[in-house]
């Protein structure tokens, strides 16, 4: 049962609340406050970043029946965390957002959002009001969501050239463990969305696509049917194996438990090839509703923190360093790709940084993969603009709720 307090008044009538056992309560206010919740979010934020990329690093999450997944896959990752702290679980919930709107991006948004965290902490230090650095922070994030659109591309989203559907769809799934045979994987996912998009609405039900797991087999056997599956064992060995041109009776009445009808099926063999295949499937159908695209690598950022601190440069008020610092916390993702790739990150930052400004070319970035350039368009790393400018959006969403609690109140060990 909650504690409540007692209502009194002063001598000038004014009320005032005392509550009861508040030497029991756990109280945090003001600094300490938001410096616990930062040192959360960058706990978590630190256990991603070593899973950005395509040459991230896979975590084992063992759950509490003993049951072993390993995965590199962000919103698979915080999902099976065990964590208390309140901010943690919002960043849980931060890439869960990610992942139902975008598919894609999981693991960018909670880093992005932790390096933000991170550049406000040592804003703080400075005695820079919170307010104002979530508000420099959100014109920031304004201005890099403006550069994106001008630096994007279009891609041709058409039923006979599926190759620009196929690439996008290649980069997201080259970061999963089933990048080993991503080229397939992509070709399904996009000829699953293509067959049920509706192309006058641009828009795609994902009622209509279920992907199925089987026991047994390779990666490789995986393959789309298109039609309605029934799963059913032969009931006797004899059975015929295929039939062709049957007579089939559809029945109104109930004659055993329902199946779930749905007009395409994919069959996977793990949970993990089963977030993959998600993730791309929700790209595709992204560049179908948007068919605009930036180039990852990290390219992306680094041409949105240009972009912002020039802005600063020119902003008179104090906003300025808070939105020099959102531009630092946006080179975080190349640097932790190029990290991850085993480069080392701030010489290897340093060179793409200055070759962008030099020739004027947004599409350069990290060559994870050592393929001897750093022209993400020659190497077909494609993310969709609508994720990117999401992932953005949410991390400096979540960052500004967080910058503006000041007071935590919580139950002390002796109360139930």
């Amino acid at each position: 049962m909650a504690s409540f307090g007692t209502l009194a008044f002063d001598e000038y009538g004014r009320p005032f609340l005392i509550i009861k056992d508040q030497d029991r309560k756990t109280r945090l206010m003001g600094l300490e406050a938001l410096k616990s919740h930062i040192m959360a979010a960058k706990a978590v934020a630190n256990t991603m970043r070593t899973s950005l990329g395509p040459n991230g690093l896979d975590k084992m999450m063992v759950d509490k029946d003993g049951d072993v997944t390993v995965t590199n896959d962000g919103a698979t990752i915080l999902s099976m965390m065990d964590v208390d702290h309140q901010i943690a679980k919002l960043m849980v919930e931060l890439a869960k957002s990610q992942d139902d709107e975008i598919g894609d991006g999981t693991t960018g948004v909670v880093v992005l959002a932790g390096a933000l965290l991170e550049e406000a902490e040592q804003l703080l230090d400075r005695g820079i009001h919170p307010i104002r650095i979530a508000d420099g922070y959100e014109q920031a994030a304004r201005i890099a969501i403006d550069y994106l659109d001008e630096i994007s591309d279009s891609v041709l989203v058409d039923v006979q050239y599926t190759e620009p559907l196929i690439q996008t769809a290649k980069t997201t799934l080259g970061s999963k463990v089933v990048n080993s045979c991503h080229r397939q994987m992509a070709e399904i996912a996009v000829d699953a969305i293509l067959t049920v998009a509706d192309m006058q609405r641009r828009d795609v039900d994902f009622e209509l696509i279920k992907v199925e797991g089987k026991v047994g087999g390779r990666l490789e056997d995986t393959k789309l049917i298109k039609g309605v599956i029934v799963d059913k064992d032969f009931s006797h060995p004899q059975m015929p194996k295929e039939v062709q041109d049957a007579r089939i009776a559809i029945l109104t009445c109930p004659f055993e438990p329902p199946k779930p009808k749905t007009k395409h099926k994919l069959d996977v063999t793990s949970v993990e090839d089963y977030k993959a295949l998600h993730d791309a499937l929700c790209v595709i159908r992204n560049l179908i509703r948007d068919n605009r695209v930036v180039y990852g690598g990290g390219a992306a950022e680094i041409a949105c923190a240009l972009a912002v601190s020039q802005a600063a440069d020119k902003c008179p008020t104090l906003e300025q360093y808070a939105m020099r610092a959102f531009a630092d916390a946006l080179e975080v993702i190349p640097m932790a790709l190029a990290e991850n790739s085993g480069m080392n990150p701030i010489q290897t930052m340093s060179e793409v940084r200055a070759r962008q400004v030099k020739d004027k070319n947004p599409a350069l970035g990290i060559d994870c993969m050592h393929k001897g350039t750093n022209d993400m368009k020659q190497q077909h790393v494609i993310e969709t603009l609508i994720g990117k400018k999401q992932q953005i959006s949410l991390a400096t969403q979540m960052v500004r709720m967080i910058l503006k609690i000041d007071d935590i109140r919580k139950p002390g060990e002796s109360e139930e």
